[in-house]
């Protein structure tokens, strides 16, 4: 199971998530891009350092620089989003309630559970070179999703931001918002099901099995569990507009063609 490393990994994404002692809400959000970048790239000197990747290193390098670019992205983006955008303070403090203060266990106990869940997440990558598998095939076809999840993530945010300029007091419904109501968690789960995939030719025994199939799962709950915290707010704010309602009983909340249309409404 190479505990060692994994406990290396996880080190590092409890370093990195630990700006969540600022503000709970980041050990989920900024801290969580964080360790994902920082899991990614210490897999990769560590493959490195002990001659993993012999004849796969751009294998290597590149789910490396996906996790990087992931990472960057999701934490770059939230950061920009909270420092310039009032309305999106707002609406976190009353989501979150982020200005009571939680106890300390609270925080601790947090943090070292997400850096777990991270250490999960990147496992894929750290079995692939630390089992010494070779194949290409479906390792590249599990970079290509990820890049698509992370390509579908990225636009929905950018769509959404353009939207909300344009009429803050709606939700976005065009573009990707057509599709689904929250194409962002689609990319998210999509990105994951990629960095799985990527893994299931090497993943030896029912230990490496379990942390991949559980991290997997769990991020594909806190997805539907995120577009159901959504869908509530979004019923507090927008519950008896006509076009909000008619827009959300018309399209899926996260998987396209699969008609799930709410979660929590009430």
């Amino acid at each position: 199971m190479y505990w060692d490393i994994l406990l290396i990994i996880c080190i590092v994404c409890a370093v990195l998530c630990a700006v969540g002692f600022y503000k709970y809400v980041y050990f989920l959000s900024i801290g969580y891009g964080f360790a994902i970048a920082g899991g990614g790239l210490t897999v990769l000197i560590i493959a490195l350092k002990n001659g993993w990747a012999e004849g796969v290193t751009f294998l290597l390098i590149l789910q490396a620089l996906l996790f990087l670019a992931y990472g960057a992205r999701l934490s770059g983006f939230l950061l920009v989003r909270e420092i310039k955008n009032a309305a999106y303070r707002k609406t976190l403090k009353e989501a979150t309630g982020n200005d009571k203060k939680i106890p300390v266990f609270v925080s601790i106990s947090i943090w070292v559970c997400v850096a777990i869940l991270y250490t999960a997440q990147v496992s894929p990558m750290l079995f692939r070179y630390a089992n010494g598998s070779k194949d290409i095939v479906l390792p590249i076809i599990g970079i290509i999703i990820s890049a698509c999840g992370l390509c579908l993530e990225s636009l929905a945010d950018k769509q959404k931001s353009e939207q909300k300029k344009i009429d803050p007091n709606m939700v976005a419904t065009k573009g990707l918002y057509k599709m689904v109501r929250c194409p962002n968690y689609l990319g998210e789960i999509i990105f994951w099901t990629g960095v799985f995939v990527s893994g299931i030719t090497t993943y030896t025994g029912i230990g490496q099995w379990l942390m991949a199939v559980i991290a997997y799962i769990c991020i594909i709950y806190i997805m539907f569990n995120g577009a159901q915290r959504l869908e509530k707010r979004q019923m507090a704010r927008y519950g008896n507009d006509k076009a909000y309602n008619a827009y959300a009983d018309k399209t899926p909340i996260i998987i396209p063609f699969l008609p799930i249309y709410h979660l929590n409404k009430k």
